[in-house]
C-alpha cells in the first residue's frame, strides 16, 4: 500500500513539474525530450518486457513522421487526425514487419528488423512525397479547439497530454494480464508455449503496439519541428533508442524517460561545442553504462534503495 502511494506521489510530482516546466526551460527542448522519451518507452515495451531486440525501430518513428507531415501539409487534415493517421500507418507497418520478423529469434530477429527497416528507409529516400534528402518541410501545426498550435506554449500542453496518455497506456499494458504473459515469454518462452499460450500472437501484438507508440512519437515530433527527415528513419536513430533504454534502465517504467532526457540534453548541449564528437561521447557513455551500470540509472537506483531498506530491516 505504501509502495503504491509512493508511486502515485511520484507520478503527481512528475505531472506538476511538466505543467510548470515551460516557465523554466525552453518548451521546444522539453517537447523534443518527451517525443524521444515516448519513443524509448515504446521500444522498452518490446525489449524490456517482451525480450525482443529490434534494430530497426526508427522506421516506425520515421514512417509516422512522413505520413503525418503529408497528411497535414497536402491533405490538410486537422492536427489530431493527422497524428492519428501517422500512428495508424506506423502500426500497420509494424504488423507487416512483425509478421515476418517474429518467425526468427534472438540475433536473427534483430537482423531481420534491421534489413526490413533499411528497405523502407531507401523507399523514403526515393519517394517523391518525402522530399528525399531535403526532407518534408513546412508542415503546418494547425489549431486545436480554437487554439493556435503555432504558439509553442499551446503545443507544449498538447504534447504533454499525448505523452501522459501514452505513458499511462504503456503502464496499464505492463501490469495487465497481457503484460504478465509478455514477461513470461521473455523469461522462459518454451514454458509459456507449454502452458498453451500462442506465443507468436502475443509477440506480434506487442510488436504492433510498440510500433504504433513509436509512430505516435514520430507524428508528434513532426508537428513540433514542422518537418520530417530521413534521420527519423535511419538506423542510427534505432541505435540511439537502444542507448536511451539501456542507459535509463531496461525493463523499468521510468528508465527510458530518464535515458531519453539524458541523451537529448547532452546532444543539445554538446552539439555546438564538440560537433561530430557527440557520437564518440555517446559511445563512451554506452560502454560505461554496460560495464558499470548494467541495470541502468533507474535500475541501479532501485537496487540500491532495496539494499538500503534490507539493511534497515535487519
Amino acid at each position: 500500500m505504501n509502495s503504491n502511494r509512493s508511486v502515485q506521489i511520484a507520478y503527481a510530482i512528475g505531472l506538476v513539474l511538466l505543467l510548470i516546466a515551460p516557465s523554466l526551460i525552453y518548451p521546444v527542448l522539453i517537447m523534443k525530450v518527451l517525443c524521444f522519451a515516448l519513443f524509448a518507452c515504446a521500444f522498452n515495451l518490446l525489449l524490456g518486457y517482451t525480450g525482443l531486440l529490434s534494430f530497426g525501430h526508427a522506421v516506425f518513428l520515421g514512417s509516422a513522421a512522413y505520413i503525418t507531415g503529408h497528411a497535414l501539409k497536402v491533405w490538410e487534415l486537422p492536427t489530431l487526425l493527422g497524428i492519428l493517421v501517422g500512428t495508424a500507418g506506423a502500426a500497420g507497418l509494424g504488423w507487416v514487419i512483425g509478421s515476418l520478423a517474429i518467425r526468427r529469434q534472438g540475433i536473427y530477429f534483430a537482423m531481420v528488423t534491421l534489413a526490413l527497416s533499411q528497405m523502407v528507409y531507401f523507399f523514403f529516400l526515393q519517394a517523391s512525397f518525402t522530399g528525399g534528402e531535403d526532407g518534408l518541410q513546412g508542415v503546418p501545426r494547425g489549431t486545436l479547439f480554437g487554439l493556435d498550435l503555432a504558439d509553442d506554449t499551446n503545443l507544449y500542453y498538447l504534447v504533454v497530454a499525448i505523452f501522459v496518455g501514452a505513458f499511462w497506456l504503456i503502464q496499464r499494458t505492463i501490469h495487465s494480464p497481457f503484460g504478465q504473459i509478455l514477461k513470461a515469454i521473455r523469461e522462459n518462452e518454451p514454458r509459456a508455449i507449454s502452458l498453451g499460450y500462442d506465443v507468436a500472437k502475443y509477440k506480434l501484438l506487442a510488436f504492433v503496439l510498440s510500433a504504433g507508440l513509436a509512430g505516435l512519437a514520430g507524428a508528434t515530433k513532426t508537428v513540433v519541428f514542422k518537418f520530417a527527415t530521413l534521420t527519423d528513419a535511419h538506423w542510427h536513430t534505432s541505435g540511439e533508442v537502444v542507448l536511451m533504454t539501456l542507459l535509463g534502465g531496461m525493463g523499468t517504467v521510468f528508465g527510458p524517460v530518464v535515458g531519453a532526457t539524458v541523451i537529448v540534453s547532452l546532444q543539445n548541449e554538446l552539439a555546438d561545442k564538440v560537433g561530430s564528437l557527440v557520437t564518440v561521447i555517446m559511445g563512451v557513455i554506452f560502454v560505461v553504462c554496460v560495464l558499470a551500470f548494467r541495470r541502468g540509472i533507474v535500475g541501479e537506483s532501485i537496487a540500491l534503495y532495496k539494499r538500503m531498506i534490507g539493511e534497515k530491516t535487519r
